[in-house]
Protein backbone atom coordinates (compact mmCIF):
# COMPACT_ATOMS: atom_id res chain seq x y z
CA UNK A 1 0.00 0.00 0.00
CA UNK A 2 1.12 3.58 -0.58
CA UNK A 3 1.81 6.33 1.83
CA UNK A 4 -0.95 7.39 4.24
CA UNK A 5 -2.89 10.58 3.67
CA UNK A 6 -1.64 13.59 5.61
CA UNK A 7 -3.79 16.72 5.74
CA UNK A 8 -1.42 19.68 5.91
CA UNK A 9 -4.03 21.92 7.54
CA UNK A 10 -4.85 19.50 10.37
CA UNK A 11 -3.66 21.95 13.04
CA UNK A 12 -5.86 24.68 11.56
CA UNK A 13 -8.81 22.26 11.51
CA UNK A 14 -8.23 21.38 15.17
CA UNK A 15 -8.07 25.08 16.04
CA UNK A 16 -11.35 25.69 14.23
CA UNK A 17 -12.94 22.78 16.08
CA UNK A 18 -11.84 24.37 19.35
CA UNK A 19 -13.30 27.73 18.28
CA UNK A 20 -16.57 26.01 17.37
CA UNK A 21 -16.70 24.28 20.76
CA UNK A 22 -16.03 27.57 22.54
CA UNK A 23 -18.75 29.29 20.50
CA UNK A 24 -21.20 26.52 21.37
CA UNK A 25 -20.41 26.86 25.07
CA UNK A 26 -20.83 30.65 24.88
CA UNK A 27 -24.16 30.12 23.12
CA UNK A 28 -25.29 27.72 25.84
CA UNK A 29 -24.32 30.23 28.55
CA UNK A 30 -26.14 33.03 26.74
CA UNK A 31 -29.23 30.85 26.37
CA UNK A 32 -29.13 29.95 30.08
CA UNK A 33 -28.76 33.63 31.04
CA UNK A 34 -31.66 34.58 28.77
CA UNK A 35 -33.87 31.81 30.20
CA UNK A 36 -33.00 32.82 33.77
CA UNK A 37 -33.91 36.44 33.05
CA UNK A 38 -37.18 35.29 31.53
CA UNK A 39 -37.94 33.48 34.79
CA UNK A 40 -37.13 36.66 36.74
CA UNK A 41 -39.65 38.59 34.62
CA UNK A 42 -42.27 35.90 35.14
CA UNK A 43 -41.68 36.00 38.90
CA UNK A 44 -41.94 39.80 39.10
CA UNK A 45 -45.05 39.79 36.89
CA UNK A 46 -46.67 37.18 39.11
CA UNK A 47 -45.90 39.16 42.25
CA UNK A 48 -47.21 42.36 40.66
CA UNK A 49 -50.44 40.67 39.53
CA UNK A 50 -50.96 39.19 43.01
CA UNK A 51 -50.29 42.57 44.61
CA UNK A 52 -52.75 44.30 42.29
CA UNK A 53 -55.38 41.63 42.92
CA UNK A 54 -55.04 41.90 46.68
CA UNK A 55 -55.39 45.67 46.61
CA UNK A 56 -54.93 47.68 49.78
CA UNK A 57 -57.98 46.36 51.54
CA UNK A 58 -61.23 47.85 52.79
CA UNK A 59 -59.89 49.25 56.05
CA UNK A 60 -56.69 50.77 54.71
CA UNK A 61 -55.47 54.04 56.10
CA UNK A 62 -53.35 56.58 54.27
CA UNK A 63 -50.08 54.90 55.34
CA UNK A 64 -51.26 51.49 54.04
CA UNK A 65 -52.25 53.04 50.70
CA UNK A 66 -48.87 54.78 50.46
CA UNK A 67 -47.01 51.51 51.22
CA UNK A 68 -49.16 49.60 48.72
CA UNK A 69 -48.45 52.23 46.03
CA UNK A 70 -44.73 52.30 46.79
CA UNK A 71 -44.49 48.50 46.53
CA UNK A 72 -46.47 48.50 43.24
CA UNK A 73 -44.18 51.18 41.80
CA UNK A 74 -41.10 49.27 42.93
CA UNK A 75 -42.38 46.09 41.26
CA UNK A 76 -43.17 48.02 38.07
CA UNK A 77 -39.69 49.56 38.09
CA UNK A 78 -38.10 46.14 38.69
CA UNK A 79 -40.17 44.71 35.83
CA UNK A 80 -39.09 47.48 33.46
CA UNK A 81 -35.44 46.98 34.42
CA UNK A 82 -35.73 43.22 33.99
CA UNK A 83 -37.26 43.68 30.53
CA UNK A 84 -34.40 45.95 29.48
CA UNK A 85 -31.94 43.33 30.73
CA UNK A 86 -33.84 40.61 28.84
CA UNK A 87 -33.58 42.65 25.65
CA UNK A 88 -29.83 43.04 26.17
CA UNK A 89 -29.49 39.30 26.81
CA UNK A 90 -31.52 38.59 23.68
CA UNK A 91 -29.03 40.62 21.66
CA UNK A 92 -26.12 38.77 23.26
CA UNK A 93 -27.87 35.47 22.51
CA UNK A 94 -28.32 36.44 18.85
CA UNK A 95 -24.66 37.45 18.59
CA UNK A 96 -23.53 34.15 20.12
CA UNK A 97 -25.84 32.21 17.80
CA UNK A 98 -24.39 33.97 14.74
CA UNK A 99 -20.87 33.36 16.00
CA UNK A 100 -21.57 29.66 16.54
CA UNK A 101 -22.97 29.37 13.02
CA UNK A 102 -19.92 31.12 11.57
CA UNK A 103 -17.50 28.90 13.49
CA UNK A 104 -19.40 25.81 12.37
CA UNK A 105 -19.25 26.89 8.73
CA UNK A 106 -15.51 27.59 8.95
CA UNK A 107 -14.88 24.15 10.44
CA UNK A 108 -17.10 22.39 7.88
CA UNK A 109 -15.30 24.16 5.04
CA UNK A 110 -11.98 22.73 6.19
CA UNK A 111 -13.51 19.30 6.79
CA UNK A 112 -14.84 19.25 3.23
CA UNK A 113 -11.42 20.25 1.92
CA UNK A 114 -9.85 17.45 3.96
CA UNK A 115 -12.37 14.92 2.61
CA UNK A 116 -11.77 16.00 -1.00
CA UNK A 117 -8.01 15.84 -0.58
CA UNK A 118 -8.27 12.43 1.09
CA UNK A 119 -10.41 11.05 -1.75
CA UNK A 120 -8.03 12.49 -4.33
CA UNK A 121 -5.08 10.97 -2.47
CA UNK A 122 -6.76 7.54 -2.31
CA UNK A 123 -7.60 7.66 -6.01
CA UNK A 124 -4.00 8.54 -6.86
CA UNK A 125 -2.69 5.80 -4.60
CA UNK A 126 -5.07 3.28 -6.18
CA UNK A 127 -3.97 4.33 -9.66
CA UNK A 128 -0.30 4.00 -8.71
CA UNK A 129 -0.94 0.60 -7.18
CA UNK A 130 -2.87 -0.53 -10.27
CA UNK A 131 -0.06 0.73 -12.51
CA UNK A 132 2.47 -1.29 -10.51
CA UNK A 133 0.31 -4.42 -10.76
CA UNK A 134 -0.11 -3.90 -14.50
CA UNK A 135 3.66 -3.52 -14.97
CA UNK A 136 4.33 -6.68 -12.93
CA UNK A 137 1.73 -8.61 -14.91
CA UNK A 138 3.23 -7.40 -18.18
CA UNK A 139 6.72 -8.44 -17.12
CA UNK A 140 5.59 -11.88 -15.93
CA UNK A 141 3.54 -12.68 -18.98
CA UNK A 142 5.89 -11.50 -21.69
CA UNK A 143 5.67 -13.71 -24.70
CA UNK A 144 8.76 -15.86 -24.88
CA UNK A 145 10.83 -15.65 -28.07
CA UNK A 146 11.44 -19.04 -29.78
Amino acid sequence: MGKPFVFRLEKVLEYRRQLEDQARMALARAQADHDAQQRVITDISTRLAAHMERGFGKHANQADIWLWTQYREALEKDLATARVELERLAQVLQTRREEAILRSREKKLLEKLKDRQAKKHHVQESQLEQKEYDEMATIRHKPQDH
